[in-house]
């Protein structure tokens, strides 16, 4: 018995994962084909994509935020009733989080899910090279499993038969298609907007037309063939998605083009835990929901739409008001921005925002962080309590600039560059920029409905 599953990963970024990744996805549909997405690492966007070719929620698999067993476990829970899953890289094939290991990298992903490996290569303006760097990729370790290569941006027809010729006779991998260099598929709106459009279905021709050209220049049975792996063994499942008892306590979720990072996993663990989800959208003009014992703020875009955010002025009082009466509240990068009291744009304009955290955030052009974060609370925060470590990811172009420095850090980080004090604790708000995985750390849900229960 085997299963279809395939990990398309790229000797670096900006190679052509996403791209040939939504477009297999969407040519695999146009097959009958239930597809299912995954992205390794913490990336929120790129599962967007994903999860408007398949029609399935894309999940993120990433070996340095959680433990092995986790991953596999979110992997089993993610392909259910699926005919392939299509795993798509991050950075190139080995990078992760240290150079001197493959520690949080497509390569350690592949080989804790024992999967099948595409590897994606920019052939531009060379031949028998491309095989020089396969054979790198395939002896630099020898746990992954490469089975086969995609050669991206080659000139011509006749180009990709030379490229193919030499990867195949020097690293005895078969290179199964290609995409032109002059094909015009860049996907549009990589960042900002990205939700919206999709969610208005803006790109739906775009990914059909990226499936045909897929069709024509793949070898899709070929494809199917070299994706056959014998099903992943989970030695002793975790109860961590296993409903515990039924749901006793309400978290509102905010949920819009404004407010839309969240890992499906944190949410099912709440649900896990006994509390029931219910979504509301501060963008739609929608306030706080009556009856909630609980609020959480995820992270997106809350600075493209900031005028109408700041003009919602119900919305933010709801939110105000709950919040300052003790209502325990995770606000996360675009949620903790939404909470201060004004956001800058990059072209100036200033937006009032809820007003709840004495302080205001200026948006600039330059990434003002990136990285993994292992995150320890501050005095007093009781999501994080003393000794309590969660791990997270930090990614923003803002930088948040306090008016009352009385207001306790919520968190000390460390990550690359060392360690530092980060967001802000204010009544049961715990806030910041840090992105967290609950699955890093599942006791962040029981303290939290803990202190639900406290308040009640």
């Amino acid at each position: 018995m085997t299963e279809n599953r395939l990990v398309i990963a790229g000797t670096g970024s900006g190679v052509g994962k996403t791209t040939l990744t939504i477009g297999l996805m969407s040519a695999l549909k146009k097959r009958g084909l239930t597809v299912q997405g995954f992205k390794c690492g913490p990336d929120y966007i790129d599962p967007t994509y994903h999860t408007a070719v398949t029609g399935r929620p894309s999940r993120n698999l990433d070996s340095w935020m959680l433990p092995e067993q986790t991953v596999k476990e979110i992997f089993q829970l993610g392909k259910r009733d699926a005919d392939i899953s299509i795993i798509e890289g991050v950075m190139g094939f080995y990078d992760g989080k240290n150079p001197l290991s493959n520690a949080g990298s497509t390569a350690e992903i592949s080989m804790i899910l024992e999967s099948p490996v595409i590897l994606v290569v920019n052939c531009a303006s060379m031949a028998r090279s491309a095989a020089a760097i396969v054979k790198g990729f395939q002896t630099l370790a020898d746990g992954p499993n490469i089975v086969g290569v995609i050669a991206n941006r080659v000139g011509s027809e006749g180009h990709f038969k030379l490229v193919k010729a030499a990867i195949e006779q020097e690293c005895q991998v078969p290179v199964i298609g290609y995409l032109k260099r002059e094909s015009d598929i860049e996907i549009p709106e990589r960042h900002l907007g990205l939700i919206p459009s999709i969610e208005r279905g803006e790109l739906d021709s775009f990914f059909d037309k990226l499936g045909e050209l897929i069709e024509e220049t793949i070898d899709l049975e070929q494809l199917l063939e070299i994706s056959k792996a014998q099903p992943l063994r989970i030695e002793e499942p975790s109860s961590l998605f296993i409903k515990k008892k039924e749901a006793a306590v309400k978290i509102a979720v905010a949920k819009d083009a404004a407010f839309n990072f969240y890992y499906p996993e944190n949410l099912e663990i709440l649900e896990a835990q006994g509390a029931e989800i219910v979504y509301f959208s501060p963008l739609n003009g929608e306030c706080l929901p009556d009856g909630i014992h609980g609020l959480y703020l995820g992270g997106g875009f809350p600075e493209e739409f900031a005028e109408i955010l700041s003009k919602n002025e119900e919305v933010k009082r709801s939110i105000e008001k709950a919040i300052q009466a003790g209502l325990p509240t995770l606000a996360e990068c675009g949620g903790f921005m939404y909470l201060t009291d004004s956001i800058q744009t990059t072209d100036g304009e200033i937006y009032e925002m809820a007003g709840i955290l004495p302080g205001k955030v200026k948006m600039q052009t330059t990434l003002a962080a990136l990285g993994y974060r292992e995150v320890t609370g501050g005095e007093g925060n009781y999501l994080l309590p003393e000794g309590t470590k969660a791990r997270g990811h930090e990614f923003h172009y803002s930088s948040f600039h306090a008016e009352d420095d009385s207001v306790p850090h919520a968190y000390i980080t460390k990550g690359m560059r060392g360690e530092k004090k980060e967001g802000c604790m204010l009544f049961n708000l715990i806030a910041g920029y840090t992105h967290f995985h609950f699955a890093s750390c599942p006791e962040m849900v029981e303290n939290w409905l803990k202190k639900i229960e406290d308040q009640s």
